[in-house]
């Protein structure tokens, strides 16, 4: 599995899931916020099903 997503991208990924798990987790959100599970899981690991049928990489290629 080669990695598609890059720099800002995880760092966007991470910190919006980590939003949406901790604004549920403190009743502010029903329990779909915890759909912040993907994208914080997609930006910890680097790589994004959805990017793939598209061709999308916002990683740099080395």
């Amino acid at each position: 599995m080669m990695k598609n997503v890059g720099g800002l991208d995880r760092i966007l990924r991470v910190t919006v899931g980590l939003v949406l798990i901790i604004a549920t987790g403190m009743h502010a959100l029903p329990v779909w916020g915890y759909i912040g599970v993907v994208p914080l899981m997609t930006g910890l690991i680097g790589w994004c099903p959805a990017y793939m049928p598209f061709g999308i990489k916002t990683c740099s290629t080395k």
